[in-house]
């Protein structure tokens, strides 16, 4: 029985341990040998690996401006494992528990080397005694611990439960290997203490390393003597140490690497990586994606950031609709690739349709743009930059959709998607009972860019109509461009067609600066997003000279204040131009987060202010804000046809019907953006739930609101006396 006493034991010279018990002179200078063998493969490994990504091309963004800053983030957000926490708590207390861990462990070897290499022969003394020797050996245990515990829920996970985004084809031995050896150097570690504890016949002031004095009790327990732990100690050592020094010369050959190439992923990222994308060179000959060395330096320490954590694969609509689309896979497929072609394997195309290539078209245009993949990604991956230069590469080869591509030849000839005639673009208004201003002929407020969908397709006119009335009604300054909108080329961008954007925003911007106005307002999120952060920046005038584009801008787009019309209305009704009290409406209703809206500029709450404004009970889906799911439009998904089972847009619905509080009680599906109306309006139909929920935009909404308020305040003596 160990007397409590004993903890509070003051500290003394001889409070320490013996570095090297029982390890003799020439098997320490082996020991230092191989130390130093092993340190020195891990740097020119490491070297090897960042020689890799300077061969890679230059990336189009400034990765490493303001550097500190950058560093100080990174290791923020490493060190609180915020991004791990977020969707899955389990697996935030795992892996903190690993890293605190291990960097706990880290540490604490190099302090003792110092002690050991430089302290000792620089002062002839040792700083590893007393205090300090009792302290250290405390927190090494305790943090030894939780990377042990952190450890052994990692290997349930995988093994016991068989967590389902954990497995794939990416995953194997190299994943096992590296789970197994990081908990046989925990539980080693506690083994090696233990055994020497034992042997040194349980020196009163250890009783600090509590883990491994209750290792020692036990195995005495178990009847080893303490002249056997004496004699196996060295076995033990060396066994511990030697898988510690292969561990540390195979950091840079595999899986472990990712230890720093994703805080280095998480120092070089792009805060507006998605929402905006990376441009072309004017240069003609130029390609995209024709080999693995087209793919920038950021390219590859993406690759290479990768922990094949699954979470990208769980969070991808297109991926749980069965689509030939794992965001993992991708980003593996091309580092595996890479790596083959540095081990001199043969070339194949990064991307084709079918046949030999890494990718497979498919795959790509199963994409819906949504940054699903890149919201759940704790280490910062881009899977849109590279998924983008993917699909540039087929539109470049002319290996795209024919519905796609029937989209794409709309655009040119046209100016639209639909492939309708420019003068027809305003008819619309044409029901209204007041006149819409030409924003081209007057000065106004807001040039309110329309987009297609509202002005083309019969649906989505009639939110049109209804914006159009609430602006009216709040007496709003406001104007459109009538045929001289045309498509904003937003997801003809995502979809790989980098010239035609090019086109259609030279156009729209020479069209801004001809108009006299203070803010643009859009219908459509996917504009709203590349107008605020694409069009600016583009230079134009890198295209000058180029024979294909008609390029009359010269050089950058200023830029004007753009918002999406939830905000702008939002407005209106908190000053009260709309003159709504809050109780018109007592529907109860869901709302849908819009990817363009929400996910990509970080919009979520003016809608839900607008539907709450009208009186409407709302009720959260499940997966809303930022882990709101994809209708399945983004992307150049809403001109393509899938056979997806169930389709996104039936998911949702069922999400809306099944799984909120309010369940079947759920009368309104109500959506921000046309995209997700004419994709929800699809499902509704196809999923068998037309009888059960209806689908409106909050402008419906709220221009409802609006007339029930215009009612309600009508007197009975104002009406006429026959009713």
């Amino acid at each position: 029985m160990i007397p409590h006493n004993v903890l509070l034991l003051q500290a003394t010279d001889e409070v320490t341990r013996p570095t090297f018990w029982r390890i003799g002179p020439i098997q320490k200078t082996l020991f230092y040998y191989l130390a130093a063998l092993a340190i020195a493969v891990f740097l020119v490994s490491s070297y090897q690996r960042v020689q890799q990504y300077l061969a890679g091309g230059p990336d189009e963004f400034p990765r490493l401006a303001d550097l500190p800053r950058r560093v100080v983030n990174a290791a923020r957000a490493v060190l609180s494992n915020r991004p791990l926490f977020e969707g899955d708590l389990v697996a935030g207390a795992m892996h903190a528990m690993i890293l605190w861990g291990f960097l706990t462990l880290l540490i604490a070897t190099t302090i003792l080397g110092i002690d050991m290499d430089l302290y000792r022969p620089l002062t002839g003394e040792s700083f590893f005694v007393g205090q300090f020797y009792l302290s250290y050996s405390f927190v090494v245990d305790a943090m030894g611990l939780l990377f042990v515990v952190g450890l052994g829920v990692a290997i349930y996970r995988r093994y016991g439960v068989r967590t389902d985004r954990l497995l794939g084809r990416h995953t194997g031995l190299e994943d096992d290997l590296f789970l197994w050896t990081l908990f046989l150097l925990g539980v080693g570690g506690y083994l090696t203490e233990g055994i020497r504890i034992l042997g040194q016949g349980f020196p009163s002031f250890e009783t600090v390393s509590f883990v491994g004095w209750a290792l020692a009790v036990a195995l005495e327990g178990a009847g080893v003597t303490p002249q056997l732990a004496a004699t196996v100690f060295p076995v033990i050592w060396w066994s511990h140490s030697l898988l510690a020094l292969v561990f540390v010369a195979a950091i840079p050959q595999g899986k472990p690497f990712h230890m720093l190439a994703s805080f280095a992923n998480v120092v070089a990222n792009d805060d507006d990586a998605g929402r905006r994308l990376p441009g072309i060179p004017s240069d003609l000959d130029a390609t995209n994606a024709a080999s693995i060395d087209d793919f920038t330096w950021k390219d590859r320490l993406d690759q290479d950031a990768c922990t094949k954590c699954g979470r990208c694969s769980s969070a991808c609509p297109a991926n749980a609709s069965g689509r030939d689309l794992d965001p993992r896979n991708v980003i593996l497929d091309l580092r595996e690739y890479r790596e083959n072609r540095n081990s001199g394997g043969e070339p194949v195309p990064i991307v084709a349709d079918g046949g030999t290539s890494v990718i497979d078209s498919q795959t790509m245009e199963s994409c819906m743009a949504c940054m699903a993949c890149m919201d759940a990604c704790p280490v910062d991956i881009e899977h849109l930059k590279s998924f983008t230069r993917l699909n540039r590469q087929l539109v470049d080869e002319g290996e795209v959709d024919s519905n796609l591509q029937d989209t794409f030849q709309n655009v040119m000839q046209n100016g639209n998607t639909f492939g309708n005639p420019q003068r027809d673009r305003g008819e619309w208004t044409a029901e209204l009972e007041f006149d819409v201003t030409d924003a081209r002929e007057t000065e106004v407020e807001y040039l309110w860019y329309v987009g297609d969908y509202p002005s083309f397709d019969e649906r989505n006119k009639a939110v049109a109509r209804s914006l159009a009335t609430l602006f009216d009604h709040a007496d709003v300054e406001y104007g459109i461009l009538y045929d001289d909108e045309q498509y904003d080329g937003n997801d003809i961008r995502r979809a790989g067609e980098e010239f035609l954007f090019l086109q259609q925003a030279s156009h729209h911007v020479e069209t801004f600066e001809d108009c006299e106005f203070d803010k643009i307002v859009c219908t459509d999120p996917h504009s709203y997003n590349t107008f605020t952060n694409e069009y600016p920046e583009v230079d134009f005038g890198k295209f000058a000279d180029d024979p294909m584009m008609d390029a009359p801008v010269d050089g950058t787009w200023d830029g004007a204040p753009v918002f999406h019309w939830t905000q702008v209305v939002e407005d209106l009704v908190t000053s009260g131009a709309l003159g709504l009290s809050g109780d018109e409406l007592d529907y109860t209703v869901t709302y849908h987060d819009p990817c363009h809206l929400g996910r990509y500029n970080d919009e979520y709450e003016a809608p839900r202010d607008l539907v709450e404004a009208t009186g409407c009970d709302l009720v959260e889906m499940p997966r809303n804000r930022d882990d709101s799911f994809c209708c399945g439009g983004g992307g150049g998904g809403l001109w393509l046809d899938f056979d997806d089972e169930p389709k996104p847009s039936e998911e949702r619905l069922r999400e809306a019907l099944q799984d909120t509080t309010a369940g079947d009680a759920v009368e309104k599906f109500v959506v921000a953006c046309p995209m997700c109306l004419t994709m929800y309006e699809d499902g509704r139909k196809t999923g068998g739930y037309e009888d059960d929920i209806e689908i409106v935009d909050v402008a419906e909404l709220l221009v409802e609101a609006v007339e029930e308020q215009s009612d309600s305040v009508e007197s009975p003596m104002q009406r006429p006396a026959d009713s």
